[in-house]
């Protein structure tokens, strides 16, 4: 039997890679799971909800396989496959989904009734979201495969795209559920919070879309200059000039008809002394400043029941201080959770393949060992401008 590595988070501000278990085909409470795969990992990505878990902002135990961004070859099936075949490179979405229950053949995958006993649904490599072993590793088990698994049509296509696709596990398709969601359509105008990977992600879909104009803003000074050369307007928010004025100052309006929030529950303050410090609910109060009348604002930025990092006791319970009534007075729409990655991610696929989209360029990319995935998260927390994604068998150094 081969062997397995994966990336195990140690405790607050550290990760290792470490020898762990040969996946089976079987679940997480112990049942066989026939309907499963293992995959040879080709690649899996760090991503910033699982910077949230090594920086200390979750209770995710020690020990936990990390990673939920996968991309694989089929190398086992279970008995119960039957649109699969060994060989097969497919895209994992990053929910953990049955196909069967109420919400799964609605089409909201992200909220599976199934695959978690805690709370509706599930992921991999994730506190509280129902125990799946991660993929950041040689290795992974896929369940209910023929439901979740996206094949790509043509491997050397995928492979000579391979780092674009990478993304369709998690970022792209959560970037486009914001844009979306936001009602983001031909000629919107349209601010997205963060200029992190899902936040470029979101400008991105929010181009495919049709948006006239698209603004990025954030307090990192290195992603903004990235934001601005692949192709989006920004404002600083580490300035004491106000979002609204920096709007102003694009659009010549101080609002825009579309906001998405790629930040999350981990947002800091605005303006030069605000910047430096934690301000859970700065993002969404913002956005409703800025989000016209009767506008909708997208929200695929993580939020948690349980933050023991938080600035106070209510934060550390998932209690935020957001203005509702300014929203409710302005007819906002507010889209929240887990983004259900199936709506999109064949579309999105398919837009990847027939050069609609360059997310890698966009997301700035960048490929590493798996001996490599601690600089990697200590390199993404320090806030560089990058996408890492992880090549555990080193197959990438030929495309």
């Amino acid at each position: 039997m081969a062997g397995n590595r994966g990336v195990v988070y140690i405790k607050q501000g550290e990760v290792q890679v470490q020898t762990i278990a040969y996946p089976k085909l079987i679940d997480p409470s112990g049942r066989k799971a026939e309907h499963g795969v293992i995959l040879k990992i080709v690649t899996t990505n760090i991503c910033g909800s699982d910077q949230h878990m090594v920086r200390g902002r979750t209770t995710a135990p020690a020990g936990l396989v990390l990673g939920h961004e996968i991309t694989g070859e089929v190398i086992e099936l279970g008995s119960d496959v039957q649109t699969l075949q060994i060989g097969d490179l497919v895209s994992v979405p990053f929910n953990v989904a049955c196909g069967r229950c109420r919400t799964c053949k609605e089409q909201q995958t992200g909220v599976c009734l199934s695959v978690n006993p805690a709370r509706a649904g599930g992921a991999y490599g994730y506190v509280d979201m129902g125990g799946w072993i991660g993929g950041q590793a040689e290795y992974v088990m896929i369940p209910y495969a023929d439901f979740n698994l996206l094949k790509f049509p043509d491997r050397a296509q995928a492979m000579a795209k391979i780092r674009d696709l990478t993304c369709l596990s998690d970022i792209l398709p959560t970037g486009f559920h914001g844009a979306k969601t936001a009602g983001v359509g031909p000629g919107s105008t349209v601010y997205i919070a963060g200029a992190g990977p899902v936040g470029l992600a979101a400008a991105a879909s929010a181009q495919l879309l049709g948006a006239a104009v698209v603004i990025v803003g954030d307090v990192n000074p290195a992603r903004l200059v990235h934001a601005a050369a692949v192709g989006f307007h920004t404002v600083d928010l580490s300035l004491d000039a106000t979002l609204s004025e920096q709007i102003e100052q694009i659009l010549g309006t101080p609002e825009v008809d579309c906001a998405v929030d790629c930040v999350g529950f981990e947002a800091r303050g605005h303006g030069h002394a605000g910047a430096q410090h934690k301000a859970p609910a700065t993002v969404l109060n913002s956005l409703m400043e800025v989000t016209r009348a009767s506008g909708k604002i997208g929200i695929p930025g993580l939020y948690v029941t349980e933050d023991p990092g938080a600035v106070d006791q209510a934060a550390k319970h998932g209690a935020l201080s957001i203005r509702f009534g300014l929203g409710w007075a302005k007819s906002h729409s507010f889209f929240t959770g887990q983004t259900p990655v199936m709506q999109y991610n064949r579309s999105l696929m398919q837009a990847i393949l027939w050069d609609k989209i360059k997310i890698a360029h966009i997301v700035g990319v960048e490929v590493i060992s798996l001996d490599d995935a601690p600089r990697g998260y200590h390199e993404f927390d320090s806030g560089v401008p990058k996408k890492f994604v992880i090549d555990p068998h080193n197959v990438l150094k030929t495309y």
